[in-house]
């Protein structure tokens, strides 16, 4: 039986040597092919002006921007020194034109209402203060037509596959807080609950062997 959610955090990760070490794990994957950036392509996600709760330190958005034409990207962030860790990262690929990123919270997005094409985020969902508010800004956010994607962990992995992550999980620092994130994940049924007590309409919940996928197209 799986156990119940233990709340990890709501306020992102703070601090230089935090944020740096989290970087360096982000940067890896990113070297290893392993960012979602393929399912959001796949997704439809594919042109014009994205938003994303939660870029840490950016590479997810950043891949997406590499990846697509004339694309640009808006970042939420709830951390000021992620914040600074993504522009450095948005320099070295070059995209300083094509990326802003401010400071604020999925739940109150600091941006103009329907000004986005689509709406993305990987990662971060277990540690929304308010889920059901943040996938109502996200949504808000959106044109008709616009797509959403948000994809993070599941509580409910098989052992071995918690194991496998656990393994591969470098630097070493952050495997602790990989264990945090998982116990705080969502189940694909709780998930499912909570998007019904949201405005996001026909939406589709995937589950992966390492997560859950939830997408959504605005009419």
């Amino acid at each position: 039986m799986t156990k119940s959610r233990v709340i990890e955090t709501n306020d992102g990760i703070q601090g230089e040597i935090e944020v740096a070490i989290y970087d360096t794990m982000q940067r890896r994957l990113r070297d290893k092919g392993w960012i979602e950036t393929k399912d959001i392509i796949k997704s439809g996600i594919t042109a014009g002006v994205a938003l994303e709760i939660g870029p840490g330190p950016g590479y997810l958005g950043l891949e997406w921007l590499k990846n697509t034409e004339g694309t640009t990207l808006k970042g939420v962030e709830i951390s000021p020194d992620m914040i600074k860790i993504a522009q450095k990262n948005a320099e070295e690929y070059g995209f300083l034109e094509r990326t802003e990123y401010v400071l604020g919270t999925g739940n109150a997005i600091p941006l103009s209402e329907g000004a986005f094409d689509a709406a993305f985020s990987n990662g971060s969902l277990h540690e929304w203060e308010n889920p059901e508010d943040t996938f109502n800004e996200m949504w808000r956010m959106l044109k008709p037509g616009g797509r959403l994607l948000v994809s993070d962990l599941r509580r409910d992995m098989n052992p071995i596959i918690r194991w496998f992550m656990w393994i591969s999980t470098k630097p070493k620092e952050i495997r602790p807080g990989l264990i945090t994130s998982i116990k705080a994940a969502y189940t694909p049924n709780e998930l499912e609950r909570l998007l019904g007590q949201t405005d996001v309409k026909n939406f589709t919940i995937k589950g992966t062997a390492f997560g859950i996928v939830v997408t959504a197209m605005k009419e």
